[in-house]
């Protein structure tokens, strides 16, 4: 090995042992990193390696039990509510009101006095008549009795056959003149009649059109007041036409088809009555057939106009599968739920449903009773997912046995 030279010419054995140990001092520091290094990934690959693999977190869900039980099928329609009988009472005559008895809002009876017009021009009219027929009755009895004696005279040739004949035509005169004459007293005696206005029907009055001392006339349209008989009272709701075949088939076979009434939310029966009819023909616009219902409406719950959900039971579905509406799942390839099994892991199972009352729909095919399904949550779950499940509350639906 050769030393190098100074600049004073003298070899420069110092400076090149001063490099060599730099270099096993650098080569010892990387080696003691690549030691510390290698052991750190020895201890910590065998913890991890003894832990075992790392277990995917539970999914919180709530899930409910399948259930046998029953399911109601309806025929449903935006329905209004229409007064059985409707009618706005108008004068039949011309003349002063003298009183109005009835209060508005108020249930009447059949006969009840609504409106007392004067009866006095009626009664004087009334009384005239009278007097023309009581007078006429006499003209034709004195003719009767004239026309014996003629016909007598008649017959015994003491007169001639055309004077009795003129007597007869007399007679029949007067008997013409006495059945207008009771025409006329029957026409006054029903205007008489008419300025006791009173209810038609037992029902509802409105408001009150008119007061005391006004004059009302017979050509007036507005009327004295509405009233509406409310008990019993009508539902009239439009159903598919596709569905008026069954429904008429159940008429002819004589069963009472109940229907029920309910709140604009649908979720509250406000009554319950049964089918009266079905329309005769289709509204070609909305491809629908009205049905009527008739409900007692005892405690007055539905007032005329009213809109209200409508539905017509058609079958009841007994011992069929039933979940919570909750829990059925829709995708592009047909509806599924995800069922809980005993590893707490969620499988999803196409099923096909049936009708559906309220939040409860019937299951056909793909689950049976017994079964937990997930009702809320379920939009975080794929096929296997670990579930932490949670039972629903105990619904009040009553569908399940």
């Amino acid at each position: 090995m050769k030393s190098s030279l100074t600049e004073d010419g003298k070899p420069g054995t110092q400076s090149h042992t001063g490099s060599r140990r730099w270099s096993l001092w650098t080569f010892a520091v990387v080696l003691a990193g690549l030691l510390i290094y290698a052991g750190s990934w020895a201890f910590y690959g065998k913890r991890a390696a003894g832990q075992g693999p790392q277990v995917p977190r539970s999914v919180p869900v709530t899930v409910a039990v399948a259930k046998q039980g029953d399911i109601n099928v309806y025929l449903t329609g935006l329905g209004t509510v229409t007064a059985l009988y409707t009618a706005t009472i108008l004068p039949q005559v011309t003349g002063q009101i003298l009183q109005v008895p009835f209060k508005e809002g108020d249930l009447v009876k059949k006969g009840d006095l609504l409106v007392q017009i004067d009866p006095r021009p009626y009664e004087a009219a009334l009384t005239q008549a009278e007097g023309q027929l009581a007078r006429d009755k006499a003209l034709l009895e004195e003719a009767k009795v004239d026309f014996k004696r003629y016909d007598i005279l008649a017959k015994q040739d003491s007169i001639a056959i055309q004077q009795r004949d003129d007597q007869l035509y007399l007679v029949q005169q007067y008997e013409g003149t006495v059945k207008l004459d009771e025409g006329i007293v029957q026409s006054a005696k029903i205007n008489l009649a008419y300025t006791h206005i009173t209810a038609p029907f037992a029902g509802r009055i409105g408001l009150r059109l008119v007061d005391p001392g006004n004059v009302v006339y017979t050509p007036d349209t507005n009327g004295i007041a509405v009233i509406t008989q409310e008990q019993p009272i009508t539902v009239i709701f439009p159903v598919p036409e596709d569905s008026v075949p069954s429904v008429v088939k159940k008429i002819r076979a004589k069963e009472i088809l109940p229907v029920q009434a309910l709140n604009r939310e649908g979720n509250g029966v406000l009554a319950t009555g049964r089918l009266q009819s079905v329309d005769n023909q289709a509204n070609v616009t909305t491809g629908t057939v009205n049905f009527k219902g008739i409900f007692t409406n005892e405690d007055g719950t539905l007032f005329p106009n009213q809109f209200v959900n409508a539905r017509l039971l058609m079958e009841t579905l007994h011992g069929v599968t039933v979940v919570p509406s909750s829990a059925v799942q829709r995708s592009p390839k047909g509806t599924f739920v995800y069922v809980v099994k005993e590893e707490q892991t969620a499988t999803m199972c196409w099923v096909k449903t049936g009708p559906s009352e309220g939040d409860q729909v019937s299951i056909k095919e793909g689950i049976s009773p017994g079964e937990t399904v997930v009702v809320e949550g379920a939009e975080k779950l794929k096929d296997g997912s670990r579930v932490e499940a949670q039972k629903q509350a105990a619904d009040s639906s009553g569908k399940g046995n």
